[in-house]
């Protein structure tokens, strides 16, 4: 005889004298546990115990086509620490382009940004937000906007993406850093913003029609 204590046994059970001295079956704890130690009193053979799997990790893809370091943005993002995020994403671009002295980008640069690097940030940013922000993500809301990837200014489109992606508050455009919201509570695609700036030159339209030369980047190495 095998006394079996169930889920909602008491943590004291009151068992007849002739059982207590039995050994018996939790199945407060341990179900699994519990059912191959019952099998094992009825067949009298031990489990055959396998070893339990650990999860695969996978390690972080921080490759880079002009030597550049990713450890920094990569622990920023997991941490959640997504503000100095946003601001080390502009730095590490900037050095990637060889654009750290102008801190900002012109046509050229977005249009030779190197492919690996650009991949290698996006990819930190989707997986560490758990695919709420990143380029790829701004692409794809772009992209069901109107928008193109062809370099040219689309008014409307632009208009539609900046709503959706919260950097368009009431019809107006932010363009200052309190005005951005640091957490995964801010919309989809929100981040990175500081980004941005890289197309701000001369007029709000160069800032415009940056996105469109970034998702053709995105789409032409199929990021």
């Amino acid at each position: 005889m095998i006394p079996v204590l169930l889920e909602n046994t008491p943590q004291q059970p009151k068992l007849p004298i002739f059982l207590r001295g039995h050994t018996w079956v939790d199945f407060r704890t341990d179900t699994d546990e519990a059912m191959e130690q019952l099998i094992w009193g009825i067949t009298g053979k031990p489990p055959e115990r396998k070893p339990k799997l650990q999860p695969v990790i996978q390690a972080d893809d921080l490759s880079s086509e002009k030597g550049v370091t990713y450890t920094q943005l990569r622990d920023l993002l997991a941490a959640g620490k997504w503000k100095e995020a946003d601001e080390e994403t502009l730095a590490v671009m900037l050095k990637a382009s060889t654009r750290e002295e102008e801190g900002w980008f012109d046509t050229e640069s977005i249009n030779n940004f190197p492919c690996t690097d650009l991949r290698t940030i996006d990819q930190l940013w989707v997986k560490y937000s758990k695919g709420r922000f990143g380029f790829s993500v701004q692409k794809k809301i772009y992209l069901e906007s109107g928008g193109k990837a062809d370099g040219e200014y689309y008014e409307e489109a632009w208009e539609k993406f900046g709503d959706r992606v919260g950097w368009r508050v009431k019809g107006e455009w932010i363009f200052v850093e309190k005005d951005v919201v640091f957490n995964t509570l801010a919309p989809k695609g929100h981040l990175p913003f500081g980004c941005e700036g890289w197309w701000i030159l001369t007029t709000e339209s160069n800032a415009l029609w940056g996105e469109s030369f970034l998702a053709f980047r995105l789409m032409k190495f199929n990021i």
